[in-house]
């Protein structure tokens, strides 16, 4: 073996070792939850607790479907995420389109202003956010969670359609307006196939903010039946003694909606994620 090839190979050999150690320490959490969950309470307790379980105890899986209403936590954060993910795609996909093809007076400050929007956390507008949100009667409501974190994700879904656009060739949507097509209909029958990996990055990281948004949740939200799962999850904390036996399985549980989503886009997810790398 050449001093060339042996180079490569130790260079490839630290690059392995470099990404199992990245992924050991990403995925410890999740096993340290896993092998907490399959635990008996009383050994969760006691004072020489292993990381393994002693005894496996596969029931707390089931049980927690009986001990509180998660089901009804999951269907919450599927409605109010998958609801905001819809709208904020909606309303981002126009918007962006006209960012990034029409020229109109007050475009730089718009866009100035939908970057600007990112600086403020909800926590920050939280008063004002109950306020308002109690004037519309739309306090105790999924409608109302629905429209908050779409408002809060929309800057970043224009901002990330818009750079997609901007990357498509505009003699595309030229040919599609001589072949007879307007602009709706080019932007639907030509655009948006070829913006699918941009619209498909926008929607994971849109669904994934809207289903670990807590905040704005548990000061809206106190109708047990309503909360999402990242609120009524704490309905496994006690007074006297936390069941993490049971919040620990209900949490592996709330990211397998997720990982679901991610594998299902998976392949337009790199695409996605440098379509938008162009200078706008």
């Amino acid at each position: 073996m050449t001093s060339r090839k042996r180079k490569k190979l130790i260079q490839k050999i630290c690059l392995y070792l470099f990404v199992l150690v990245v992924c050991v320490i990403i995925l410890y959490p999740y096993f340290v939850m896993f092998t907490t969950a399959a635990k008996d309470r009383d050994e969760m307790y006691a004072l020489n607790m292993t990381i393994l379980p002693l005894e496996w105890k596969w029931s707390n899986f089931i049980e927690i479907w009986s001990a509180a209403p998660v089901f009804r936590y999951f269907l919450n954060s599927i409605i109010i995420a998958g609801g905001a993910t819809l709208l904020a795609i909606l309303c981002g996909i126009p918007a962006a389109y006209a960012m990034s093809r029409m020229q109109f007076k007050g475009k730089s400050i718009f866009l100035g202003l939908v970057i600007m929007s990112q600086m403020f956390a909800p926590v920050v507008l939280l008063v004002g956010i109950y306020k308002l949100m109690t004037t519309l009667k739309l306090v105790n409501s999924l409608l109302g969670l629905i429209l908050l974190n779409a408002a809060f994700n929309q800057a970043f879904a224009i901002w990330l359609l818009r750079g997609t656009f901007l990357s498509i060739s505009p003699e595309m949507e030229q040919a599609a307006k001589i072949d007879g097509c307007g602009r709706i209909g080019s932007l639907v029958r030509v655009l948006l196939p070829m913006a699918a990996p941009g619209v498909v990055t926008t929607l994971i990281f849109v669904f994934i903010n809207s289903w670990n948004e807590y905040t704005m949740a548990l000061t809206l939200m106190s109708t047990d039946t309503l909360k999402p799962i990242t609120v009524g999850i704490n309905v496994f904390y006690g007074f006297n003694m936390i069941q993490w036996q049971y919040l620990f399985a209900t949490s592996l549980f709330a990211t397998v909606p997720v990982i679901i989503l991610f594998l299902c886009i998976e392949k337009h997810l790199a695409a996605g994620l440098t379509a938008g790398g162009v200078k706008g």
